[in-house]
Parts: C-alpha cells; sequence; structure tokens
C-alpha cells in the first residue's frame, strides 16, 4: 500500500465515523508515524508503507474514529504558526482563539509601537493560559510585553511552560503562576495593561452533548457552572482591581453569550464594548476598557 492509499482509506473510514476534516486527520496521524509533515507527506505519495509502519497508523485511525482527538494522538497543534505541544491536561487549542491573540494585539497598538515615552512595559495578564497558546503567541509577536499568565490546573502550567521554551527565544519570559485566576498572582504583581483570557465558558449540562473527542478534554477547562458565565463573572468581577486606567479585559465566549456579557462590563465600569467575529462569522471576543 502506497502512502497516498493509506491517507485514503484512513479518510474514508474516518469520514464513516462522521469527523470533519477526515483527510486532514488522517494525513496528520500519518505525517505523525512517519515523523514528518504534511508537505514532505504529500510529495511522497507513491512510496510504499511498511506494514509495521501502516500498523501503526491503522491503530491511530482506529482510535480518532473512536473519538480520540487527533492533536492528542500526534501531541501537537499548530496555533498562530506555531507548532504547540498538548496533551489530556490542556484544551487544545483552537483557530477560533486566535481571533483573542488578534484582538490583543491590535488593542496593545500592534508590534511595540504603542510603548509610550517613560513608560517601558505594556503589562498583559493571560487567565486561565492552558497550553500558552494565547501568552506565548502574544511574547513572540511583541517581545517587549510585559506577560504573566495563571491557570488552576499545574499539569497545564507544565506543558505551558515546555511550550514557552521551545517557541520563544531564550531571553523570552513569560511568568507563569499556579493558582484560581487572579488568586494565582503575588501581591507586588501591580496593574496591567491588558487582561486576556479564553475560559470555561460552556454550561455544565451541554458538556455531554458535545462530541466524543471534545469531551475527551479536561473538564475543568470546558466547565462553565450552569449558565456558562460561572468563571467569566469572576473575571469581570475582579478584574478593575488588576487594571489601570483605560486598561482592557478581552474574553473568549460563546457568541450566545455576548449580549449578556456586554451588560455585566458595562455595569462593572467597562465603556467602548466591542466584538470581534471568528473565521465563521460568529461573535467570539469581547472587550471593554476600564474608566476608573
Amino acid at each position: 500500500m502506497t502512502i497516498r492509499q493509506a491517507i485514503t482509506q484512513g479518510g474514508a473510514r474516518l469520514n464513516a465515523a462522521g469527523i470533519e476534516n477526515s483527510s486532514l486527520d488522517a494525513s496528520l496521524l500519518l505525517a505523525h508515524v512517519l515523523q514528518t509533515n504534511r508537505t514532505a507527506l504529500a510529495a511522497k505519495g507513491t512510496e510504499p508503507l511498511s506494514e509495521e509502519l501502516y500498523a501503526m497508523y491503522n491503530d491511530l485511525i482506529r482510535k480518532r474514529f473512536n473519538g480520540e482527538c487527533a492533536a492528542y494522538l500526534t501531541g501537537r497543534k499548530e496555533f498562530f504558526n506555531h507548532e504547540f505541544i498538548v496533551n489530556k491536561n490542556v484544551l487544545v487549542p483552537r483557530p477560533d482563539t486566535e481571533i483573542l491573540v488578534e484582538t490583543a494585539l491590535r488593542k496593545s497598538g500592534m508590534k511595540n509601537s504603542v510603548f509610550e515615552k517613560g513608560k517601558p512595559y505594556f503589562r498583559v495578564l493571560d487567565l486561565c493560559t492552558g497550553s500558552g497558546a494565547v501568552a506565548i503567541s502574544l511574547k513572540h509577536e511583541m517581545p517587549a510585553l510585559e506577560l504573566y499568565a495563571s491557570d488552576i490546573s499545574k499539569e497545564a502550567l507544565v506543558i505551558a511552560k515546555i511550550n514557552a521554551k521551545h517557541i520563544l527565544p531564550e531571553n523570552s519570559r513569560i511568568n507563569f503562576y499556579h493558582g484560581n485566576l487572579f488568586k494565582a498572582l503575588p501581591k507586588t504583581c501591580g496593574l496591567f495593561s491588558l487582561i486576556v483570557s479564553n475560559p470555561p465558558y460552556i454550561p455544565a449540562g451541554k458538556i455531554k452533548t458535545l462530541s466524543a473527542e471534545v469531551q475527551n478534554e479536561p473538564r475543568i477547562a470546558l466547565d462553565g457552572g450552569k449558565s456558562g458565565l460561572k468563571i467569566i463573572k469572576q473575571i469581570i468581577k475582579n478584574a478593575p482591581f488588576y487594571l489601570e486606567q483605560k486598561g482592557s479585559l478581552l474574553l473568549e465566549a460563546d457568541p450566545q453569550q455576548m449580549k449578556d456579557i456586554a451588560v455585566m462590563l458595562e455595569k462593572r465600569g467597562f465603556h467602548n464594548i466591542e466584538l470581534s467575529k471568528d473565521l465563521s462569522g460568529q461573535e467570539r471576543v469581547i472587550s471593554g476598557t476600564l474608566e476608573k
């Protein structure tokens, strides 16, 4: 069997299971088995696949067929043009979350132009950092940022630190802290110019209705309580104590939650409420500027 035939066969099996992007997942899994990338894999399409390698590939296809996430099977996920290490202790970074990074970069003035005379740092806090995808992407794009990141999961922070070391230059540093939201921060951390978060926002009762692969992700990174807004409410309530005047709060959430979040932001003293749309045109990120 050739490499191209194996991909076609694997893609057909995944498609039969109703898995979206079945051909993409099949090629990603085979590229992982062959320790190469998809571009190089395509160039080897007519080459034969050994029985041993085919067996390894077939085992991954079986696991993907049964609902295991492709990113967990390969241990890798691309996000904002970087390859992040992932495992079952972290939420898999999704393309829609890139909108959170893009909005944060825009709010920061893009490419270091934001920094004012006499103000050496633009300070950013990433809550619920998980794999570190958002924080690391921001730091990579704007190296002069003074960046803090927290997560309630020690296991997630292990992965975030590995990703930071893997992706960022040696002299680039993110301050990682373990704990529940703002409680993780040292009392001397000071105020931030920008707070960003992709918090758990799925209503607890809806998690069991999600796809098998999503249900395999850490529940603590998905469960937003009965309404889905439990963590978001906590963030909005406490953010003013950690934001400087005219500092901004950016939150990823479900499009159906945006009206309720906008009301909460306004009641807490945030103005200039803005919405940013994801790749499918849905409102995915909401932001507000604090007026103390």
